[in-house]
Formats: structure tokens, C-alpha cells, sequence
């Protein structure tokens, strides 16, 4: 299977609706690895690896978010493979 390296950034209202905590729940049902977090801009920025497949519906996912979120806009660009162990919210 072929794996997938996003770099993927969200913007509208994201920061304070469970967005970080439900995207985790997300990717570890997924076996998404990576890493999301806060931005000082108001959006959420990903690193998400994953087989090609699941990284298609993880995507799709970060595009509705959890019930309170507004996603505006996901941008999502390929990037090298990292080999994360496993899915971590960053806390600043």
C-alpha cells in the first residue's frame, strides 16, 4: 500500500470547538500519524501519513470537522514521509 505525507492547513473557526481532540480520535481510528496544532493565525495546521486511501478520508474528514467547527478552507499539499509513531495534539 502506498503511503501519503500531507502537510494540511485549516481556516475558519477551528480553535476552540474540540477540533484538535476530535481530529485525533479521527486519525487513530484511521492509523493517520502525525501531529496537529494551533496556529497563532486562528487556523489548525496537520502533518498527517497514512496509506493513500485513508489519507483521502481523513481529508475529507479535516474538511467538516467536529459539529461546533466552521471549516472556511483546507489547504493540503504533499510532502515527504516522516514515519511518525503516532498522533499527537501539540499543546503549545
Amino acid at each position: 500500500m502506498a503511503k501519503k505525507h500531507l502537510d494540511i492547513k485549516v481556516t475558519g473557526k477551528v480553535q476552540g470547538v474540540f477540533y484538535r481532540q476530535s481530529t485525533k480520535a479521527v486519525a487513530d481510528q484511521l492509523s493517520i500519524k502525525g501531529f496537529i496544532k494551533n496556529e497563532t493565525d486562528s487556523s489548525v495546521y496537520i502533518e498527517a501519513e497514512g496509506e493513500a486511501v485513508l489519507i483521502e478520508s481523513f481529508l475529507e474528514w479535516c474538511r467538516q470537522g467536529p459539529e461546533r467547527a466552521r471549516v472556511e478552507h483546507v489547504e493540503s499539499t504533499e510532502g515527504e514521509l516522516k514515519n511518525y509513531r503516532n498522533f499527537e495534539v501539540v499543546k503549545k
